[in-house]
């Protein structure tokens, strides 16, 4: 197993972002959620067991279809407040892009500690005290300033309300919490979802990579430094108003944002969940600027992207109306039908991650 392997398996299978089912009962969300469906049927099309990107239902009365999720962003939002809690606002917004809906409404929700204490925000700001020389020394109050500040400016790129949210300022801890619940209508008859439906399906990315957005790798223990995503907030906008263009074409038959662990992420779970293969080449994916290493153009979170798979003779017309809104689109690989996701570099192998951990992950992460 390679370093940049480790990393994104690490993140896949052990790290709770990717596996928050290991410390909720999603089987009893389950039985609840069917209970309740006896009272109103038809309402919950897809709840929090199905392990996609967002939540579907229809509200009663209502012939359309509705889109929900909730984000959280709250280790970053130590080194960089206002960009990381803006990046989890637009997460959010992304997800529900990804299962085919336009973001209407926000709800948030930060908790601090006291106003009036200090904190160091950046790159030190988990050491409790800055060596870099870099960091700001600042009020609780002003970081939350920042916090709020981020979310409303992702807000108004997107063109999404704020309609509510909450705060506490009786967090101890270092870390603040920074969540963003958004809600947004289905543009499509029927939502689309994460897992891999069929063997041949081509790969295609919108929007272009860069080298922010470390987080898998820190969380890892592969850098000493997080670099948080930078907030795209033009580009955000105009890859929603991209995506959103090439969903309406009917062509796409799986979709994701590509959120934490970038590309390796969003491919390696859409194949595992949908009992498939893939094959990437990323040398082929758009990048922001020369000299990204392959490892970061596969792992790095970088805002403003989606991932589409489409049937071969589809591509053109997907990748058409996407480029269309003034976004780059590329294809960049295809599903196959072996059980694991293959990532390439100018056809030399990067990783490959297959849909189940090996037993040296759970010994390499507890040594």
């Amino acid at each position: 197993m390679n370093t940049v392997e480790k990393a994104l398996m690490h993140g896949l299978f052990i790290h709770l972002h990717h596996n928050i089912d290991r410390a909720i009962d999603f089987g009893a969300f389950k039985e609840l959620n069917d209970a309740v469906q006896e009272i109103s049927p038809g309402s919950l099309l897809i709840g929090p067991e199905a392990n996609d990107d967002a939540a579907v239902f229809k509200m009663p009365g209502d012939k359309g279809l509705m889109v929900a999720k909730m984000e959280s962003h709250c280790s970053p939002c130590v080194p960089r407040p206002y960009d990381s809690a803006a990046t989890g606002a637009g997460g959010a917004m992304r997800d529900v892009v990804a299962m085919g809906a336009r973001p209407l409404f926000l709800l948030d929700f930060i908790g601090t500690r006291p106003l009036d204490e200090e904190v160091i925000v950046g790159p030190c700001g988990f050491d409790g005290k800055c060596t870099c020389g870099k960091c700001e020394i600042m009020s609780s109050g002003d970081r939350v300033n920042l916090m709020v500040k981020g979310i409303r400016d992702m807000c108004e790129a997107m063109g999404v309300f704020v309609v509510g949210g909450g705060l506490s300022t009786s967090f101890s801890d270092i870390v603040p919490a920074v969540v963003a619940a958004v809600i947004g209508r289905l543009v499509i008859n029927k939502p689309l979802t994460k897992p891999a439906k069929r063997a041949g399906d081509r790969i295609i990315i919108i929007g272009a990579t860069g080298n922010d957005g470390n987080d898998t790798l820190y969380r890892a223990g592969l850098v000493d430094i997080m670099r948080p995503a930078e907030a795209l907030f033009v580009e955000e906008r105009a890859t929603m108003e991209a995506a959103l263009a090439a969903i309406k074409t009917g062509k796409i038959n799986a979709c994701s944002d590509l959120g934490a662990a970038g590309i390796g992420a969003a491919v390696s779970e859409s194949v595992r969940f949908g009992g498939f293969g893939a094959r990437v080449e990323l040398a082929s994916a758009p990048i922001k600027a020369e000299g990204l290493t392959p490892e970061e153009i596969l792992i790095c979170e970088t805002q403003a992207r989606m991932l589409f798979q489409v049937a071969p003779e589809d591509a053109q017309e997907v990748m058409g109306a996407a480029i269309s809104k003034g976004v780059s689109a590329r294809e960049i690989g295809n599903i196959t039908n072996d059980k694991e996701a293959v990532f390439l570099y100018g056809g030399k192998e990067i990783a490959r991650i297959p849909h189940e951990p090996p037993a040296e992950l759970y010994k390499q992460t507890s040594s």
